[in-house]
């Protein structure tokens, strides 16, 4: 009997230590890569690309300047393909104002255009469960709504993404 047990404590402290060292190689790969895109940053920067700050990039395509984070580490956007990666810290989530939750990958990927973001990669909010948001939009500048497309289209005010806010650390996207 003492045998059977010495053989299912040493499986179970195996299958324990394999899990530890998997999460340390996906932390060191997180940590590394965003390490890799703020020297991205830093070198764009003293190449003289000056880049205006992701807020104001999002008014000046008419969004509201609260859609991500306030902590993203930076972000990188090709006019002319209209591409646009932003780069978090970790997996994160946001509560606006309005009770409705986002969630952001470490990179979230999408196409921005004149009122709207399409094509999103790594966002995802909660409706009764967690759903990947596909597209944001605005129908007009004045429009006081923002339109959600996760699955259905979900229409919120858009004042609640006006100001960015402060994002709270997750384990998973």
């Amino acid at each position: 009997m003492e045998k059977a047990l010495n053989r299912v404590n040493s499986l179970w402290i195996s299958r324990k230590a394999r899990e530890e060292f998997s999460s340390i190689g996906e932390d060191i790969t997180s940590l590394s890569s965003a390490v890799e895109e703020k020297a991205k940053w830093i070198f764009n920067k003293l190449k003289g690309k000056e880049q205006k700050p992701l807020p104001d990039l999002l008014r000046d395509y008419g969004l509201p300047s609260g859609i991500f984070p306030r902590n993203i580490i930076c972000y990188e956007f090709d006019e002319r393909k209209a591409k646009l990666i932003v780069y978090m810290p970790s997996v994160c989530e946001v509560s606006f104002k309005d009770s409705s939750v986002v969630r952001y990958a470490t990179r979230v990927k999408a196409t921005l255009m004149r009122g709207k973001l399409t094509g999103i990669e790594g966002m995802k909010t909660k409706l009764l469960v967690w759903v990947k948001v596909s597209s944001i939009s605005v129908e007009s500048y004045r429009s006081d709504k923002i339109c959600f497309t996760a699955g259905v289209n979900k229409t919120r005010l858009k004042d609640a993404y006006e100001i960015p806010r402060d994002s709270i650390r997750v384990e998973e996207f």
